[in-house]
């Protein structure tokens, strides 16, 4: 028996007034694309995502190619790996789909939105919908795979278009030409990260500064991979729930921090090792700080949570 007004029963029964929305949003962004090409406008394959460009370029296109989301940060290394393999896909798509890159210091509301927990972190968008994809940096046989998966599920969703003419930006390749690997443990280091040796990866960073003590990227790197050393199999709520049940463990509020960082949450690292150092005495204090002020250096004065973070310690310990 309906309960339905007149007794009609409306389970089972298509949302016309949906699907018509969803076919004008792709008739739609089509007519945009149609646009651009007959304006000569080449649409990029890779992209920087903003919380200004997002609906047009991300949600609008979606209705005609997948738009892939890349979440990354500057001081991430895997980050680092799995850019130029997503560079490489893209482009042998030829406009299949689309790639929008999201800095998850400059646009975290765009992380929050999606509830990235780590990065690097993708998702696709179609048809205005998002899908989550994947976390870390995976081989480039697999991620191809995801791929494909994701372009038969954009089909049967009705999103089966090409970005005719889509180009590569010269900004992409300007940034492959300066990232050149100069110094062979650079290069060395990569390689082990790659098959997951991060001992032999501290070892090449460290061969590096024993030759050069002041070499940024020896630097820069070494941090990433000893965080990335200390973090290793340990869960981020694992890690939050230790350091709330045992405030006045040093070491669980370190480690607390760290899966943080790595994690794209530098504020909350800072906030909750700056909050430790209020309340710990002069031999743990100094712990605490040293293992902030390298987190500082880690992410660099560039990062926006930084000069916060330098201020906050600041007051604490004054």
């Amino acid at each position: 028996m309906s309960n339905q007004p007149g007794g009609f029963d409306t389970r089972g029964v298509v949302d016309l007034g949906a699907l018509a929305a969803a076919r004008e949003a792709q008739a739609k962004a089509q007519q945009h694309v149609e646009q651009d090409r007959e304006a000569g406008v080449q649409v990029p394959l890779i992209f920087a995502a903003t919380e200004d460009t997002f609906a047009v370029d991300v949600a609008e296109r979606s209705h005609v190619v997948p738009v892939v989301i890349d979440f990354w940060a500057t001081w991430c290394e895997p980050c680092k790996q799995l850019s130029p393999i997503l560079e490489k896909l893209v482009a042998e798509a030829d406009g299949r789909w689309l790639l929008a890159k999201v800095d998850v210091d400059q646009q975290p509301r765009i992380g929050q939105a999606f509830g990235v927990q780590g990065i690097p972190a993708l998702f696709a968008i179609v048809a205005g919908q998002p899908l989550p994809l994947f976390q870390g940096a995976l081989p480039e046989e697999q991620i191809r795979q995801v791929l494909e998966q994701l372009l038969t599920v954009a089909a049967e969703a009705g999103v089966n278009g090409q970005i005719a003419g889509g180009v590569i930006p010269e900004a992409t390749e300007e940034v492959e030409q300066e990232v050149v690997i100069t110094d062979p443990e650079l290069d060395d280091a990569a390689d082990a990260i790659d098959r997951g040796d991060l001992t032999a990866a501290v070892t090449a960073y460290e061969a590096l500064l024993q030759r050069e003590p002041f070499h940024a990227d020896g630097k820069a790197g070494l941090a990433t991979v000893k965080l990335m050393q200390r973090t290793q199999g340990i869960e981020l709520t694992a890690a939050l729930n230790a350091a709330v049940h045992s405030p006045a463990d040093v070491e669980a509020h370190l480690v607390a921090a760290d899966v943080l960082v790595l994690h794209a949450r530098a504020s909350e690292a800072f906030e909750l090792l700056v909050d430790l150092v209020r309340r710990t005495d002069d031999a743990e204090r100094a712990t605490v700080r040293t293992h902030l002020v390298e987190l500082f250096d880690l992410l660099g004065n560039d990062h926006p949570a930084v000069p916060a973070g330098r201020l906050a310690l600041s007051n604490a310990l004054f």
